[in-house]
Protein backbone atom coordinates (compact mmCIF):
# COMPACT_ATOMS: atom_id res chain seq x y z
CA UNK A 1 0.00 0.00 0.00
CA UNK A 2 1.55 3.59 -0.82
CA UNK A 3 2.12 5.76 1.61
CA UNK A 4 1.98 9.69 1.60
CA UNK A 5 5.46 11.31 1.59
CA UNK A 6 6.74 12.93 4.88
CA UNK A 7 6.96 16.80 4.55
CA UNK A 8 10.03 16.02 7.01
CA UNK A 9 12.13 14.54 3.84
CA UNK A 10 11.16 18.23 1.55
CA UNK A 11 12.39 21.53 1.80
CA UNK A 12 10.29 24.01 3.00
CA UNK A 13 10.16 28.38 3.87
CA UNK A 14 10.07 28.21 7.40
CA UNK A 15 7.61 31.34 9.04
CA UNK A 16 8.88 32.85 11.68
CA UNK A 17 6.68 34.17 14.61
CA UNK A 18 6.53 36.20 16.33
CA UNK A 19 4.26 37.97 13.48
CA UNK A 20 5.38 42.00 13.42
CA UNK A 21 3.82 42.80 9.86
CA UNK A 22 -0.06 42.70 10.21
CA UNK A 23 -2.22 43.85 7.68
CA UNK A 24 -5.55 44.35 9.10
CA UNK A 25 -8.47 44.77 6.22
CA UNK A 26 -11.57 46.39 7.46
CA UNK A 27 -14.98 47.35 5.43
CA UNK A 28 -15.57 49.36 8.57
CA UNK A 29 -18.50 47.17 10.05
CA UNK A 30 -19.12 46.94 13.12
CA UNK A 31 -18.07 42.99 13.01
CA UNK A 32 -14.56 43.73 11.95
CA UNK A 33 -13.61 44.76 15.48
CA UNK A 34 -13.03 41.11 16.33
CA UNK A 35 -10.17 40.95 13.66
CA UNK A 36 -9.00 44.63 15.21
CA UNK A 37 -8.49 42.66 18.33
CA UNK A 38 -6.60 40.24 17.31
CA UNK A 39 -4.69 42.57 15.12
CA UNK A 40 -3.29 44.52 17.97
CA UNK A 41 -2.93 41.99 20.41
CA UNK A 42 -0.30 40.25 17.70
CA UNK A 43 1.34 43.61 16.86
CA UNK A 44 1.74 44.49 20.90
CA UNK A 45 3.13 40.16 21.59
CA UNK A 46 5.71 41.14 19.00
CA UNK A 47 6.26 44.52 18.77
CA UNK A 48 5.15 45.15 15.38
CA UNK A 49 3.10 47.26 13.33
CA UNK A 50 -0.70 47.16 11.78
CA UNK A 51 -1.70 48.12 8.23
CA UNK A 52 -4.93 49.12 8.40
CA UNK A 53 -6.13 48.47 5.26
CA UNK A 54 -9.46 49.44 3.45
CA UNK A 55 -10.21 48.87 -0.46
CA UNK A 56 -12.59 50.73 -2.22
CA UNK A 57 -14.80 50.36 -5.70
CA UNK A 58 -14.02 54.05 -6.73
CA UNK A 59 -10.72 56.32 -6.08
CA UNK A 60 -11.04 58.67 -3.23
CA UNK A 61 -8.74 61.79 -2.87
CA UNK A 62 -5.14 61.28 -1.82
CA UNK A 63 -5.60 63.58 1.30
CA UNK A 64 -8.12 61.97 2.70
CA UNK A 65 -6.99 62.00 5.79
CA UNK A 66 -5.23 64.75 5.87
CA UNK A 67 -8.19 67.04 5.18
CA UNK A 68 -10.19 67.17 8.23
CA UNK A 69 -14.07 67.11 8.62
CA UNK A 70 -13.90 71.01 8.91
CA UNK A 71 -11.64 71.88 6.23
CA UNK A 72 -13.30 69.26 3.60
CA UNK A 73 -14.23 70.67 0.11
CA UNK A 74 -18.10 71.86 -0.09
CA UNK A 75 -18.49 69.91 -3.44
CA UNK A 76 -17.37 66.42 -1.48
CA UNK A 77 -19.67 63.71 -1.47
CA UNK A 78 -21.14 62.04 1.56
CA UNK A 79 -19.14 58.53 0.84
CA UNK A 80 -15.61 60.22 1.22
CA UNK A 81 -16.78 62.26 4.39
CA UNK A 82 -18.04 58.58 5.61
CA UNK A 83 -15.05 56.89 4.73
CA UNK A 84 -12.85 59.83 6.48
CA UNK A 85 -15.32 59.46 9.59
CA UNK A 86 -14.40 55.64 9.53
CA UNK A 87 -11.10 55.54 8.87
CA UNK A 88 -10.59 58.09 11.98
CA UNK A 89 -12.64 56.25 14.47
CA UNK A 90 -9.97 52.96 13.73
CA UNK A 91 -7.21 54.87 13.48
CA UNK A 92 -8.01 56.40 17.31
CA UNK A 93 -9.30 53.54 18.86
CA UNK A 94 -7.54 52.71 22.60
CA UNK A 95 -6.20 49.19 21.45
CA UNK A 96 -4.09 50.49 18.58
CA UNK A 97 -2.09 53.05 21.53
CA UNK A 98 1.39 52.60 21.58
CA UNK A 99 1.07 50.51 18.75
CA UNK A 100 2.95 51.71 14.73
CA UNK A 101 0.02 51.95 12.57
CA UNK A 102 -0.47 52.85 8.98
CA UNK A 103 -3.41 53.53 6.92
CA UNK A 104 -3.92 52.56 2.99
CA UNK A 105 -6.61 52.93 1.05
CA UNK A 106 -6.36 51.43 -2.81
CA UNK A 107 -9.66 51.21 -5.48
CA UNK A 108 -10.08 47.88 -6.95
CA UNK A 109 -11.10 44.04 -6.02
CA UNK A 110 -10.96 42.98 -2.18
CA UNK A 111 -8.82 39.57 -2.93
CA UNK A 112 -6.67 40.80 -5.16
CA UNK A 113 -5.71 43.94 -3.70
CA UNK A 114 -5.47 42.58 -0.36
CA UNK A 115 -3.54 39.61 -1.59
CA UNK A 116 -0.86 42.39 -3.32
CA UNK A 117 -0.79 44.44 0.23
CA UNK A 118 0.24 41.64 1.83
CA UNK A 119 2.80 40.65 -0.12
CA UNK A 120 3.90 45.00 -0.70
CA UNK A 121 4.30 45.29 3.01
CA UNK A 122 5.70 41.99 3.91
CA UNK A 123 2.83 41.20 5.98
CA UNK A 124 3.40 38.00 8.56
CA UNK A 125 -0.62 37.78 9.24
CA UNK A 126 -3.99 38.52 7.50
CA UNK A 127 -6.46 39.19 10.51
CA UNK A 128 -10.19 38.52 8.38
CA UNK A 129 -13.38 37.99 9.75
CA UNK A 130 -16.27 36.16 8.09
CA UNK A 131 -19.71 37.25 9.33
CA UNK A 132 -21.43 33.72 8.09
CA UNK A 133 -22.70 31.78 10.49
CA UNK A 134 -21.74 27.94 10.55
CA UNK A 135 -22.12 25.70 7.31
CA UNK A 136 -21.88 21.74 7.07
CA UNK A 137 -21.66 21.94 3.39
CA UNK A 138 -19.20 24.06 1.76
CA UNK A 139 -20.00 27.21 -0.04
CA UNK A 140 -17.81 28.61 -3.13
CA UNK A 141 -17.20 32.48 -3.51
CA UNK A 142 -16.79 33.60 0.40
CA UNK A 143 -14.44 36.58 0.19
CA UNK A 144 -13.15 35.62 3.31
CA UNK A 145 -12.06 32.20 1.82
CA UNK A 146 -10.92 33.80 -1.30
CA UNK A 147 -8.27 35.78 0.94
CA UNK A 148 -7.21 32.74 2.52
CA UNK A 149 -6.24 31.11 -1.26
CA UNK A 150 -4.68 34.19 -3.10
CA UNK A 151 -2.59 35.42 0.82
CA UNK A 152 0.99 34.89 0.55
CA UNK A 153 1.27 34.87 4.16
CA UNK A 154 -0.61 33.29 7.32
CA UNK A 155 -4.58 34.11 7.53
CA UNK A 156 -6.44 34.26 10.68
CA UNK A 157 -9.83 33.52 10.51
CA UNK A 158 -12.22 34.74 13.12
CA UNK A 159 -15.97 34.38 13.19
CA UNK A 160 -17.85 36.47 15.52
CA UNK A 161 -19.65 34.26 19.14
CA UNK A 162 -16.05 31.62 18.70
CA UNK A 163 -14.16 30.87 21.75
CA UNK A 164 -11.28 34.35 21.62
CA UNK A 165 -7.81 33.84 22.90
CA UNK A 166 -7.75 37.30 23.62
CA UNK A 167 -7.63 39.78 26.42
CA UNK A 168 -8.55 43.28 27.23
CA UNK A 169 -6.00 44.41 29.47
CA UNK A 170 -7.35 47.89 30.26
CA UNK A 171 -6.88 49.84 26.79
CA UNK A 172 -4.70 46.98 25.50
CA UNK A 173 -5.68 43.62 24.05
CA UNK A 174 -3.29 40.76 24.68
CA UNK A 175 -3.33 36.75 23.68
CA UNK A 176 -4.28 34.17 25.91
CA UNK A 177 -3.25 31.07 24.34
CA UNK A 178 -3.78 27.78 26.32
CA UNK A 179 -4.25 25.05 23.70
CA UNK A 180 -3.26 24.68 20.65
CA UNK A 181 -4.39 22.32 17.87
CA UNK A 182 -2.20 21.35 14.81
CA UNK A 183 -4.22 19.52 12.44
CA UNK A 184 -1.24 18.01 10.35
CA UNK A 185 -1.48 15.39 7.45
CA UNK A 186 2.24 14.57 6.92
CA UNK A 187 1.84 16.19 3.67
CA UNK A 188 4.44 19.28 2.25
CA UNK A 189 1.05 21.56 2.83
CA UNK A 190 1.27 20.85 6.43
CA UNK A 191 5.17 21.91 7.19
CA UNK A 192 4.78 25.20 7.50
CA UNK A 193 1.87 25.09 9.55
CA UNK A 194 3.86 22.58 11.54
CA UNK A 195 6.25 25.08 12.22
CA UNK A 196 4.04 28.10 13.05
CA UNK A 197 2.09 25.52 15.55
CA UNK A 198 5.36 24.69 17.24
CA UNK A 199 6.52 28.34 17.36
CA UNK A 200 3.29 29.70 19.14
CA UNK A 201 3.12 26.80 21.84
CA UNK A 202 6.64 27.34 22.70
CA UNK A 203 6.50 31.55 22.91
CA UNK A 204 3.27 31.43 24.81
CA UNK A 205 3.57 27.80 27.15
CA UNK A 206 1.19 26.50 25.57
CA UNK A 207 -0.44 22.34 25.25
CA UNK A 208 0.41 21.75 21.46
CA UNK A 209 -2.37 19.39 20.19
CA UNK A 210 -1.43 17.53 16.91
CA UNK A 211 -4.43 15.67 15.18
CA UNK A 212 -3.91 13.03 12.54
CA UNK A 213 -7.15 12.18 10.79
CA UNK A 214 -7.55 8.60 8.82
CA UNK A 215 -9.88 9.46 6.63
CA UNK A 216 -13.35 7.24 6.16
CA UNK A 217 -12.74 5.87 2.66
CA UNK A 218 -9.97 3.45 4.25
CA UNK A 219 -13.22 1.87 6.05
CA UNK A 220 -14.89 1.93 2.96
CA UNK A 221 -11.66 0.27 1.56
CA UNK A 222 -11.39 -2.25 4.07
CA UNK A 223 -14.98 -3.25 3.92
CA UNK A 224 -15.12 -3.71 0.37
CA UNK A 225 -11.81 -5.66 -0.05
CA UNK A 226 -11.34 -7.16 3.91
CA UNK A 227 -7.85 -8.62 3.47
CA UNK A 228 -6.05 -5.82 2.03
CA UNK A 229 -7.75 -3.12 3.69
CA UNK A 230 -7.65 -4.16 6.86
CA UNK A 231 -3.52 -4.27 6.29
CA UNK A 232 -3.28 -1.34 5.17
CA UNK A 233 -5.45 0.71 8.03
CA UNK A 234 -3.03 -0.98 10.13
CA UNK A 235 -0.02 0.13 8.49
CA UNK A 236 -1.50 3.52 8.46
CA UNK A 237 -2.36 3.71 11.51
CA UNK A 238 1.14 2.77 12.54
CA UNK A 239 2.41 5.11 10.42
CA UNK A 240 0.47 7.94 12.22
CA UNK A 241 1.43 7.10 15.41
CA UNK A 242 4.88 6.65 14.30
CA UNK A 243 5.00 10.61 12.56
CA UNK A 244 3.02 12.06 15.24
CA UNK A 245 5.28 10.93 18.20
CA UNK A 246 8.46 12.13 15.86
CA UNK A 247 6.25 15.77 15.84
CA UNK A 248 6.00 15.43 19.51
CA UNK A 249 9.66 15.23 20.48
CA UNK A 250 10.05 18.03 18.00
CA UNK A 251 7.53 20.29 19.80
CA UNK A 252 8.86 19.61 22.81
CA UNK A 253 6.96 19.41 26.23
CA UNK A 254 3.21 19.84 26.31
CA UNK A 255 2.76 18.09 23.11
CA UNK A 256 -0.44 15.75 23.01
CA UNK A 257 -1.31 13.69 19.82
CA UNK A 258 -4.66 12.19 18.44
CA UNK A 259 -5.51 10.07 15.92
CA UNK A 260 -8.78 10.51 14.23
CA UNK A 261 -10.97 8.60 11.84
CA UNK A 262 -13.75 9.75 9.84
CA UNK A 263 -14.34 13.10 8.16
CA UNK A 264 -11.37 15.30 8.92
CA UNK A 265 -13.03 18.47 9.46
CA UNK A 266 -15.17 16.38 11.91
CA UNK A 267 -12.63 15.04 14.07
CA UNK A 268 -10.93 18.30 13.83
CA UNK A 269 -13.95 20.07 14.99
CA UNK A 270 -15.18 17.64 17.60
CA UNK A 271 -11.46 17.41 19.11
CA UNK A 272 -11.02 21.55 19.39
CA UNK A 273 -14.77 21.45 20.95
CA UNK A 274 -13.79 18.65 23.46
CA UNK A 275 -10.61 20.07 24.26
CA UNK A 276 -11.14 23.51 24.62
CA UNK A 277 -8.77 24.97 21.89
CA UNK A 278 -8.16 28.22 21.56
CA UNK A 279 -6.35 28.43 18.34
CA UNK A 280 -6.56 25.87 15.13
CA UNK A 281 -3.54 25.64 13.03
CA UNK A 282 -4.03 24.13 9.92
CA UNK A 283 -1.86 24.41 6.39
CA UNK A 284 -3.83 25.75 3.45
CA UNK A 285 -2.29 23.35 0.06
CA UNK A 286 -4.44 25.74 -2.03
CA UNK A 287 -4.81 24.26 -5.66
CA UNK A 288 -4.75 26.10 -9.41
CA UNK A 289 -8.22 25.21 -10.80
CA UNK A 290 -7.76 22.71 -13.73
CA UNK A 291 -10.21 25.26 -15.28
CA UNK A 292 -8.66 28.49 -14.87
CA UNK A 293 -9.43 31.02 -12.64
CA UNK A 294 -9.02 31.77 -8.76
CA UNK A 295 -7.20 29.67 -6.62
CA UNK A 296 -9.14 27.19 -4.41
CA UNK A 297 -9.02 26.02 -0.86
CA UNK A 298 -9.63 22.17 -0.29
CA UNK A 299 -13.48 21.58 0.98
CA UNK A 300 -12.07 20.17 4.01
CA UNK A 301 -10.74 23.44 4.98
CA UNK A 302 -13.09 25.26 4.06
CA UNK A 303 -15.50 23.52 6.14
CA UNK A 304 -13.04 23.86 9.15
CA UNK A 305 -12.93 27.80 8.50
CA UNK A 306 -16.73 27.48 8.54
CA UNK A 307 -17.44 25.14 11.60
CA UNK A 308 -14.57 25.91 13.94
CA UNK A 309 -15.21 26.87 17.39
CA UNK A 310 -12.13 28.82 17.91
CA UNK A 311 -10.25 31.27 15.28
CA UNK A 312 -8.28 29.16 12.70
CA UNK A 313 -5.03 29.85 11.83
CA UNK A 314 -4.30 29.17 7.74
CA UNK A 315 -1.09 28.91 6.86
CA UNK A 316 -0.22 28.18 3.43
CA UNK A 317 2.13 26.11 0.95
CA UNK A 318 3.33 25.79 -2.16
CA UNK A 319 0.37 26.24 -4.74
CA UNK A 320 0.07 22.76 -6.82
CA UNK A 321 -1.75 21.67 -9.63
CA UNK A 322 -3.86 19.16 -8.32
CA UNK A 323 -4.84 17.93 -4.99
CA UNK A 324 -3.88 14.33 -5.30
CA UNK A 325 -1.08 13.41 -2.40
CA UNK A 326 2.05 12.34 -3.40
CA UNK A 327 2.95 8.67 -2.88
CA UNK A 328 6.27 6.53 -2.33
CA UNK A 329 5.78 3.10 -3.88
CA UNK A 330 8.45 1.48 -1.88
CA UNK A 331 7.40 -0.41 1.62
CA UNK A 332 7.54 1.81 4.58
Amino acid sequence: MAIPVLPFLLDFEITVYPFRNILFPTDFKPHTREALKYAAAFAHGGGGRVVVFSVQSSKVPSDLLATSETTAPTTEDGRVSQLRNDFKDVLTDPLFRGIEVEPVIVAGEPVPEIAKAALNFGSDLVTVVSSRRKFTRALWGSTAEEIIAEAPCPVLMIRPQQREFVEQVESRSELRLKRILLATNFRPSSSAATQVATQLANQHFAELHALYVIGDYFEQFSAMFPEGGLSALTRIRGFANEHLAKLARGAGEGSITHIGEGRPYEEIVKLALAQEIDLIVIGTGVHASLFGGSPVLGSEIERVVRNAPCPVLCVPASKVLTPLPAFVTQPV
